[in-house]
């Protein structure tokens, strides 16, 4: 079983405009409104394709009762935590050629009430050799104590960890010894304290997280493609996308792809990188935060890289 807990879930909205100019009154396209937050995209990708998994959130307000009757539409199976306030709402504006400017709230904070009965509804969902997914922003005033408390618990149920997390939340994560943690490369720049310039550099970072006590490091690099490092090695893969519409929550098919297979079957590595890298491909050509199903996914536009060349300058990001 895959469980996603995400801290700070978001009502996303994404419109189309044709040029997106300051100042300027614009034209847009009707709204597309969709449940968002990294897990909950993880847990919809999931679902889509047919992959048994629970998402844990908490919810408050109209925004979150429309986010949960999405999910119970698209089907995800979830456990609603009812908290004070009001989930945030987000908006992506999506110009032709791709690009994305998006305007994130920065939610509201979690009580130490609202964490404690959010602990509990994991605990009571979690057995042992399961997958937790912790991904995403943390809501502000949460403290890094917060987080190694609540990654704590899982390890002591036998859990396996993966985090998605950035910043201080990632570095925090650190001390729960995660079995897997799926930085971008900017991320991973952040962590490392200088520039990645090339795939040589990213290893190395990667490495260093690695001597830390995670086991596994997933690096998605847009469009120079992805590696996995871990005690086997280093496996370089790489997607083409022929028409890009939206880079929004692709991190998050990504990884979902990784886990739909690599939970069921950790000896090949292989498979779950090409999964990782056709769900990551096939929700970058799909509109907003849009999760693809199995007839998006094409592995005819992935490979792995055998003889990478590891000191190619990456596309600067």
């Amino acid at each position: 079983m895959i469980l996603t807990v995400t801290l700070n879930p978001s009502l996303d909205r994404t419109v189309l405009v044709d040029a997106l100019e300051r100042g300027e009154v614009l034209r847009t396209s009707a709204p597309i409104i969709q449940p968002g937050g990294k897990g909950v995209n993880i847990s919809r990708a999931l679902s889509a394709n047919g992959t048994e998994n629970v998402a844990i959130l908490p919810v408050a307000g109209a925004e979150g009762a429309e986010l949960s009757a999405l999910l119970d539409e698209a089907g995800v199976s979830a456990r609603y935590v009812p908290v004070s306030g009001r989930t945030r709402s987000n908006l992506s504006v999506v110009e032709p050629d791709g690009t994305v400017t998006k305007l994130n709230e920065p939610g509201l904070p979690l009580s130490a009430a609202d964490l404690s009965v959010l602990t509990e509804v994991l605990t009571g969902a979690v057995a042992p050799h399961d997958w937790v997914v912790i991904s995403g922003s943390v809501p502000p005033e949460f403290a890094a104590g917060q987080l190694v408390d609540l990654t704590r618990h899982v390890a002591e149920l036998g859990a396996n960890l993966a985090i998605d997390t950035s910043g201080e939340a990632l570095v925090a994560s650190l001390a729960a010894r995660p079995r897997l943690i799926k930085p971008n490369r900017s991320e991973l720049a952040e962590i490392a304290g200088r520039d990645l310039d090339s795939m040589s550099d990213v290893i190395a970072a990667a490495e260093e997280l690695r001597a830390r006590g995670v086991e596994r490091v997933l690096v998605s690099l847009g469009a120079d493609g992805a590696v996995l490092i871990g005690p086997n090695g280093v496996l370089v893969g790489e997607s083409h996308v022929d028409a890009p519409r939206s880079t929004v929550g692709a991190g998050d098919c990504f990884l979902a792809g990784f886990l739909s297979k690599f939970s069921v079957d950790e000896s090949d590595e292989e498979a779950a990188l090409l999964a990782a890298l056709a769900w990551g491909a096939a929700a970058v050509s799909l509109p907003g935060t849009t999760v693809p199903g199995p007839g998006d996914v094409a592995y005819e536009n992935v490979r792995l890289v055998w003889q990478p060349d590891l000191d190619r300058p990456l596309v600067a990001s």
